[in-house]
């Protein structure tokens, strides 16, 4: 089949969860599809990149995405009905080289990699099959909820932003001709929004054999290792819950215990969090190094639904996990035999603990827990099932 597939970074390298999900469809899809992939770009330096996707693409087009501060953007999301999420990625020349591709070429189907690049295509007879990597309403809602009373000036406008994003996702839900989410969780939760939708589940998936090859060793201080990309506000959010919230209690029964915070991008407010027990590392080289390093994962998320890589290349490393449900959503873990499960800090710090003073226990929960990603958590049958989906998307 011949498929566009159009997505709101461009998929290398693989620094966050949404570029390591499109490149590992894009290695595997590519054996059975011709795809040509239309992706936006944040800096010129990311066309270095275009060499690493080329053997998966038949073509690939890139634009380049606004700053997400600019005045057009702020102008676009107060005076025309979308949100601001979605004027961060309008582009009429988008369109326009879209409308001509589709002219030209006869495509089988257009995959969207999120709703908000969907108003970027034209009316079209192309059926359109939409990806929810997250349900995005949800999360901005969570953090315009969370900000602190001094900020109540502010609230309303963001609110109505957040009302505009709830709008146009279920909008686009409707339009796709197929819709897809990362877990049953966040498939419930649309179905139940909208009782005409008929989701399916793609989750993601890991790269077995590359996270399988991690050399793990015992750290010279027992380590509570934290992972996320802080371009992702959840990420955010849960490092400040682990640093104010959680860590505290940890120190108190383990006293020699280092927290490693390892993500890309960390703000101001993050990197202010060093101490000679917390350590924050923006640019590790391969991330299998802080897995073989750590005595546990904690990913204390609190906000935004679907199924984190985290956790899946923390099984794939068989690195014990301590989280909260959400962290674990969509990925089968039974609490107490591939992971520990709590919600309140004073839970997810005792489990912690638990991890901490015996390394038998952990061993055996992450054992468990690589068994299970690696039944069900593989990027070829992932791929497989999604084909699956794009021949009933773009059957004739």
């Amino acid at each position: 089949m011949k498929i566009l597939m159009i997505t709101p970074y461009l998929p290398y390298p693989l620094v966050s969860g949404g570029q390591i999900r499109t490149y590992n469809l894009l290695k595997n899809l590519s054996q059975k599809h011709k795809i040509t992939l239309v992706s936006f770009v944040r800096e010129a330096r990311e066309k270095d990149y275009l060499e690493n996707l080329r053997p998966f693409c038949e073509k690939i087009l890139i634009f380049q995405r606004r700053k997400a501060w600019s005045p057009l953007n702020i102008m676009l999301a107060a005076i025309t009905p979308y949100p601001f999420l979605v004027s961060i990625y309008l582009s009429f020349s988008l369109k326009r080289d879209i409308t001509e591709l589709l002219e030209k070429e006869n495509f089988d189907l257009i995959h969207a990699e999120t709703f908000y690049v969907m108003p970027n295509i034209p009316q079209t007879n192309v059926p359109v099959f939409l990806v929810e990597q997250v349900i995005e309403y949800l999360v901005y809602q969570r953090f315009v909820e969370g900000l602190p009373s001094w900020m109540f000036f502010i609230k309303p406008l963001l609110l109505l932003d957040v009302f505009k994003i709830k709008w146009w996702e279920s909008h686009y839900w409707k339009k796709a001709k197929r819709l897809a989410a990362m877990s049953q969780e966040d498939k419930d939760f649309i179905e139940n929004f909208d009782k005409s939708l008929t989701v399916d589940v793609v989750a993601n998936g890991v790269d077995i054999e590359y996270f399988a090859k991690t050399k793990r060793q015992k750290p010279k201080v027992p380590t509570v290792l934290f992972i996320g990309n802080f371009k992702w506000l959840p990420n955010r959010d849960a490092t400040m819950f682990l640093v104010d919230k959680i860590w505290p209690q940890i120190k108190v029964k383990v006293k020699d215990a280092r927290l490693w915070i390892v993500g890309r991008n960390p703000p101001e407010d993050i990197l202010k969090l060093k101490t000679k027990d917390i350590s924050v590392d923006g640019d590790i080289e391969d991330i299998r190094l802080a897995f073989g390093a750590s005595s546990v994962l904690l990913a204390p998320i609190r906000n935004g639904r679907g199924t984190k890589y985290k956790i899946l290349e923390a099984m794939a490393t068989k690195t014990p996990i301590v989280g909260t449900p959400l962290a674990v959503e969509g990925i089968n873990i039974k609490n107490a035999k591939e992971a520990l499960v709590a919600s309140s800090s004073n839970d997810l710090a005792a489990e912690t603990i638990k991890v901490l003073k015996n390394p038998a226990m952990g061993a055996k929960l992450a054992d468990s827990a690589y068994k299970l990603v690696s039944s069900e958590f593989d990027w070829k049958g992932i791929s497989e099932k999604l084909d699956n989906l794009y021949q009933k998307v773009g059957a004739k």
